[in-house]
């Protein structure tokens, strides 16, 4: 019985992985789909995030079974309880790419991000591309040291925030308000999908060492 809860808690794992790929891969189609104003990969990242969505809610359920069966304590209790926020952050940071896919889709055939801010919003997508695909791994391994990393380049998201916002303020900008909406909307959309993956490396890192970190930024606001 015991090896079976075991191999239990290490695939639920596995799921967390593999949903982390699902979210950083709609997360690079939602921005090229973004960049391009390319209708059919915005529908695509629309459709998947239900499949996202499905995954959570499987997690979950294996969860909560294995709480009412196994009654778990201390390390393997903190297991459990970390593999549900985690899959809270990551089919959020999902919501968010579909976020994004569905104002490249409104905006269709316009493109919705003005060639002044593309840069940013292409720099912005990889960033984000980069900070999931180290949440994935902090995940499959339990690394704090990567987790530790990933907050740092969390910065660089809220630097190309900066960016966007700057542009925007600019006496010069040509676009008129729906556009400045638009940035602005995308703009919380990507900061927020880093502030999610910057929350999973911290819930890694307690339970890794079992001590809170000082503040969850993704917990604070959706």
């Amino acid at each position: 019985m015991r090896e079976s809860y075991r191999e239990e808690l290490d695939d639920i794992n596995a799921c967390l992985v593999e949903m982390s790929n699902s979210v950083g891969s709609a997360m690079s189609t939602a921005t090229t789909a973004l960049l391009d104003a390319d209708v059919a990969l915005a529908d695509l990242v629309i459709a998947g995030d239900e499949r996202i969505d499905a995954v959570r809610e499987s997690i979950e359920e294996r969860c909560f079974t294995l709480l009412a069966r196994q009654q778990p304590v201390a390390t393997d209790l903190r297991a459990i309880t970390t593999a549900m926020r985690i899959v809270a952050d990551l089919e959020r940071m999902g919501d968010l790419a579909e976020h994004i896919a569905k104002v490249a889709r409104m905006r269709f055939p316009e493109h919705a991000v003005p060639q002044e801010v593309r840069p940013i919003f292409l720099e912005a997508g990889h960033v984000a591309e980069n900070l999931v695909a180290k949440a994935g791994t902090v995940i499959a391994k339990r690394d704090v040291e990567a987790a530790v990393e990933l907050e740092a380049e969390d910065d660089v998201m809220d630097q190309l925030h900066k960016s966007m916002f700057r542009e925007l303020l600019s006496e010069e900008w040509p676009h008129g308000i729906e556009a400045a909406i638009d940035v602005t909307l995308l703009g919380r959309y990507y900061e927020r999908f880093a502030d999610h993956a910057v929350s999973v490396a911290r819930r890694v890192v307690y339970l890794v060492t079992g001590e809170r970190p000082l503040s969850t930024p993704a917990a604070e606001s959706h």
